[in-house]
């Protein structure tokens, strides 16, 4: 066994001796929780999304969420410090943990957090490059995610013999401020003139207005009595501060989240990105190194402030819901299949294969029929909308709107496959989000999505 290893084993241990001392002991009726936590950090040499592992610091990558058992069926949330999880690959981790957990896969939601020194997967880019002959995998050779997967429906497994009855949920909201800003910097005449990275040297820019975001951090608690068993916490902002290190980092939302979570040792803290497709921290990032610190610091003081305000309220099974919609989202009119083919195939070009193949493993999902779940959790007044790709800060704004009586959140970076999912205003706009480059989606996306939270939103 590694030291971190048995730190983690004494520490749950700990938890267990101080859950019990309160009275508190492993349920298997009513409502229950069960968490869990695996490392998903690469070993050096494995490839990060851009550049191999050079070194592995102090502070890992983690794959970790909550089963939610008595309500119906069990319910699996996920959080992974990783780029993106994309189809196939969705539905492989989906399916593993269902059946961790005793549940369907309708009932599973993944994400990831999105930082950039972290990996990504496609089983069915993989699979594409594999059937081209490409020797060289890169980033979505799956050896490593294969491993975390199994690990990760291991300790589901383990977690749901332990789980802990929940008598109660929580929900509290505070702003957070100086760490987000919106990417696209409009010109005159309406079109996009720049973009604003998450790292913004240009002072100029840096100076522009923060533009539409959603200022907010929304958690949801889960307790015990008076003992929190989790928190999960909902922030839409791209979570880089600098990047291409070769080494792993959960970057500055899984450091505000480890700060939480020394704060709060009893609760596992999970942390799920919003609708940050078009939103970075380049207003307040000039990529200074200690920019890094000095963000998680600000978002960990909205987080404290969330937490602060927090207000607790009695549940059971009764006052908890999960809700489905599937869709099929529109395909962008430049993906040409017959080219997306052969630039897979060009031996001679090994990183435009890569991307071709991330290309083509979309509209072949799609040109099979497959859809995508649209999900909701509710608890109570609480609901908490799970969707796909790098989704655009409008539609999590939207859905607040349209349910000012309920405390909406929204998880994204779930389905990775279609990339950025912009508004279809953008779509006329430009700029990098709303490209072929970027984005696999049309512009009709909106009307789809925006049909389907309604639908959830608005069920009784």
């Amino acid at each position: 066994m590694t030291f971190r290893s048995l730190i983690h084993s004494i520490s749950l241990a700990v938890l267990l001796v101080a859950l019990c001392s309160h009275g508190a002991t492993p349920a298997t009726e009513g409502l229950r929780l069960a968490t869990f936590d695996v490392d998903a950090t690469p070993p050096v040499g494995s490839m990060l999304a851009y550049d191999p592992v050079v070194r592995v610091d102090e502070l890992t990558l983690r794959c970790r969420g909550i089963v939610l058992l008595g309500a119906g069926e069990p319910i699996v949330l996920c959080a992974v410090d990783w780029i993106g999880i994309a189809n196939e690959s969705q539905d492989a981790f989906r399916e593993a943990f269902a059946r961790a957990a005793g549940t369907t896969p309708q009932r599973v939601a993944v994400h990831t957090v999105h930082q950039h020194d972290a990996p990504g997967c496609d089983f069915t880019a993989e699979q594409l490059l594999k059937k081209a002959g490409v020797k060289d995998l890169g980033r979505v050779e799956s050896t490593f995610t294969r491993k975390v997967l199994a690990r990760a429906a291991e300790a589901i497994r383990a977690a749901v013999a332990e789980a802990m009855p929940v008598t109660h949920c929580g929900w509290g909201d505070a702003e957070v401020k100086e760490v987000a800003s919106n990417r696209r910097i409009p010109g005159p005449d309406g079109r996009i003139r720049a973009t604003r990275y998450t790292t913004c040297k240009d002072p100029k820019m840096r100076a522009e207005p923060e533009g539409v975001i959603d200022p907010r951090v929304s958690l949801l608690s889960f307790w015990n009595k008076k003992i929190p068993l989790a928190v999960l916490s909902y922030y839409a902002c791209h979570p880089q501060s600098y990047y291409r290190m070769g080494i792993p980092s959960p970057d500055f939302p899984g450091i505000a989240r480890f700060f939480r979570q020394q704060a709060v040792p009893e609760a596992l803290h999970i942390h799920f990105n919003g609708a940050g497709g078009n939103i970075g921290a380049g207003k307040y990032n000039d990529g200074a190194r200690e920019n890094r610190v000095a963000l998680a610091l600000r978002l960990a003081d909205g987080m404290k402030r969330a937490w602060d305000a927090t207000q607790t309220f009695p549940v059971s099974a009764a006052n908890v819901q999960w809700r489905v919609e599937p869709v099929a989202l529109p395909v962008a009119v430049h993906l040409d299949e017959a080219k997306l083919r052969a630039d897979v195939a060009n031996q001679k070009n090994p990183k435009g294969a890569l991307d071709a193949a991330d290309h083509l493993a979309w509209l072949s999902r799609c040109k099979s029929g497959h859809k995508i779940n649209i999900a909701m959790l509710g608890i109570a007044d609480a609901r908490v909308l799970h969707m796909p790709g790098e989704l655009f800060v409008e539609y999590q704004l939207a859905a607040k709107k349209m349910r000012p009586d309920l405390h909406v959140m929204m998880a994204a970076y779930g389905e990775y496959g279609p990339g950025y999912i912009a508004t279809a205003r953008a779509y006329t706009e430009g700029g990098y989000e709303a490209s072929a480059r970027a984005s696999d989606v049309a512009p009709e996306v909106e009307g789809v999505l925006m049909t389907a939270v309604r639908k959830l939103l608005e069920a009784k």
